[in-house]
């Protein structure tokens, strides 16, 4: 069965990147790590902004990787299984995991911190110049 766009109106030019992007997001996760999003106040010296906190217990700073690739912020995380202790029992894996978030045009990442088994990556979206430009309308008569 084909997908019908649903971005195919002839007023809607270039869009079919949204409608890729669109696509991306509703193939979904796993729902793992589960995460937060916020938005901050401005501060004194920070502007207003959105943070990501991930639950990442039992990662290290080394285990985990925050990158921007096209548009897109990637967050994984790799643990090694520690072959050298022997469990009774194993409630908690180590696993691997990729969580990606779509960034609108604009989008920066601030930076991140991880405390307490938590996370947290802050992004800004600095506020565009308004520009406004008037247009010669010509006589050709």
């Amino acid at each position: 069965m084909s997908r019908v766009p649903s971005l195919s109106s002839p007023f809607l030019l270039g869009f079919d990147e949204i409608e890729r992007v669109l696509d991306r997001v509703a193939k979904g996760s796993d729902g793992y790590p589960p995460y937060n999003i916020e938005r901050l106040p401005r501060d004194e010296d920070k502007p207003e902004r959105l943070r990501i906190t991930l639950a990442v217990a039992g990662f290290t700073r080394d285990q985990l990787d925050v990158s921007v690739e096209e548009s897109q912020l990637v967050i994984r995380g790799r643990q090694q299984d520690d072959k050298t202790r022997h469990y009774l029992h194993r409630g908690i894996a180590a696993r691997q995991f990729q969580r990606t978030f779509v960034l609108a045009d604009g989008m920066e990442v601030m930076g991140a911190d991880l405390k307490h088994g938590l996370l947290s990556i802050d992004l800004t979206r600095p506020q565009p110049e308004r520009v406004i430009r008037s247009i010669a309308i010509n006589d050709l008569e």
